[in-house]
């Protein structure tokens, strides 16, 4: 348990860290304006999954004992959840650019010899994103948690996960802030961060 707690949070320092302006930077250097805009992306996706499959296995391999189980109606609500955060992830993938997302939209770009980096996306303010700035994370968490049966080495790799979404949604703000100043300020003091907690005007 103790292993997949620390492999998972080695892997989101690591992707943090590639995710950072400072390497950025030095890719960019190395590589030059164009190739780095055309690959990055899908660079940073392809080793995101190369080294996150380790720590897949050793929860597979190495599922410990279990923590919870429940049965009957309890388990049918809990799969609801897990059905409803699946949906939701569908609905906030749709709603941005899911090829830029994944890097697809940046090489074809690149192999076309059309102009990069792509235009900024716009800021996403209605949908999923009108119930919290981070519906992507919200609905991974509602997938991961409501388990009927929950091991100790899906509870590990839940519990680094979590804090891993709470990190990286602080930098995504920080981005955020940098991109699109107080149009973004506003919407964050108008929509709740990750939980969705209604908002009283006094």
């Amino acid at each position: 348990m103790i292993l997949i707690f620390l492999a998972l949070l080695a892997f989101g320092f690591v992707h943090s860290w590639l995710a950072g302006a400072g390497i950025k930077q030095t890719i960019r250097q190395r590589v030059g304006d164009r190739a780095y805009e055309g690959f990055y992306r899908m660079g940073y996706n392809l080793l995101a999954i190369v080294t996150l499959a380790p720590v897949f296995a050793l929860v597979v391999l190495q599922s410990g004992g279990v923590v919870w189980h429940v049965e009957g109606v309890p388990a049918l609500l809990l799969l609801a959840i897990q059905g409803i955060g699946a949906l939701g992830m569908i609905a906030s993938v749709l709603q941005i650019d899911g090829m830029r997302f994944i890097g697809l939209s940046q090489i074809r770009a690149y192999l076309n010899g059309s102009p990069l980096p792509l235009p900024e996306e716009p800021l996403q303010l209605k949908g999923v994103y009108a119930l919290v700035r981070h519906p992507l994370y919200l609905f991974s968490l509602m997938m991961m948690w409501p388990f009927a049966t929950m091991t100790e080495s899906l509870l590990a790799f839940n519990l680094a996960s979590t804090l891993y979404f709470i990190f990286g949604s602080m930098l995504e703000e920080r981005r955020l802030l940098e991109a699109y100043g107080d149009t973004y300020r506003t919407y964050q003091q108008r929509v709740s961060w990750l939980i969705p907690i209604p908002r009283i005007r006094l």
